[in-house]
C-alpha cells in the first residue's frame, strides 16, 4: 500500500487523518509542521504528500516547492480552509495533484488518494518514452526536455500532458478526457490547472518557432510541428 508524508500542525486532525488512513493500510508519516515535513521527505521516499497549507515554521506551499526542487514526481495534495481560487491556482502551480478544503471528509481523501496512486502506477509503465518535437528531444520516462545541450526537467504532470500531446500530435487531445485521465475529474480547478501546464509547456518549447500548441475552443488542445517544404 502507498508510503504516505501527511504533513499537518492540527493535532486531533492530523491524528484523525493517521488513524484512518492507516486504518485504510496506507503507511503514514505525521509531520507536525512544514520543517518537520521537510525532514522526513529527505530521509525517506513516499508515494504521496499531504501538506496543510497554513503551518507554523513553512507552510505548505513552502514545502512543496522545497520538495519539488528535489523530487518532480511524487504527487501532492494540499489540505486547506481556504477556498479562495488564487489559492487553488497557487498550488496547482507549484505542481499540487489535488487540492482538498477542509472539513476533511475522509472517504473523499482516500479516493482521491487511490486515484492518484493508481495514475502513478499506470503511467510508470508508459507504451513509448521518447519524442522528438521539431528540434526538441523528449524523454518521458527520465522528464527531461531537450533542446541541443539545454536541457529542462519537467514536473511528473507536465510531462504527462506533453507526451499526451505527444501520442495526439496533429489531433485534438480531448480536454475532458485528459483532465479525467490526468486529475481524476473535469470540474473547473482542473480545467485551469491544465492551462497553466500548457502555458508553462509552451513556455518550454519557445525556441522552436515551428512548434505549437493550438487551443480549440470547446474541444481541447493540438500539439503542431510545422515542416517546412
Amino acid at each position: 500500500m502507498a508510503k504516505i508524508l501527511l504533513a499537518e500542525d492540527d493535532e486531533n486532525l492530523g491524528y484523525i487523518l493517521k488513524e484512518y488512513l492507516e486504518m485504510k493500510e496506507y503507511e503514514v508519516t505525521l509531520a507536525r509542521d512544514g520543517e518537520e515535513g521537510l525532514k522526513y521527505f529527505r530521509q525517506s521516499n513516499y508515494d504521496l504528500c499531504i501538506l496543510d497549507v497554513m503551518m507554523p515554521k513553512m507552510d505548505g506551499f513552502t514545502l512543496a516547492g522545497e520538495i519539488r526542487k528535489k523530487d518532480s514526481e511524487t504527487p501532492i495534495v494540499f489540505l486547506t480552509a481556504k477556498s479562495l481560487k488564487v489559492d487553488k491556482l497557487k498550488g496547482f502551480k507549484i505542481g499540487a495533484d489535488d487540492y482538498i478544503v477542509k472539513p476533511v471528509d475522509e472517504e473523499e481523501l482516500d479516493a482521491r488518494i487511490r486515484a492518484i496512486t493508481k495514475r502513478s502506477r499506470i503511467i510508470a509503465v508508459p507504451s513509448s518514452t521518447n519524442y522528438q518535437i521539431g528540434t526538441y528531444q523528449f524523454d518521458y520516462a527520465n522528464l527531461k526536455l531537450s533542446y541541443g545541450s539545454e536541457n529542462s526537467q519537467l514536473t511528473q504532470k507536465e510531462a504527462d500532458i506533453l507526451k499526451a500531446l505527444c501520442d495526439h500530435q496533429g489531433k485534438i487531445l480531448d480536454r475532458n478526457t485528459t483532465l479525467k485521465n490526468l486529475w481524476g475529474e473535469s470540474d473547473y480547478f482542473n480545467r485551469r490547472s491544465m492551462d497553466v501546464f500548457i502555458s508553462r509547456l509552451r513556455k518550454y518549447l519557445i525556441k522552436d518557432p515551428s512548434i505549437n500548441i493550438r487551443n480549440v475552443h470547446g474541444k481541447g488542445f493540438v500539439l503542431e510541428v510545422l515542416i517546412d517544404s
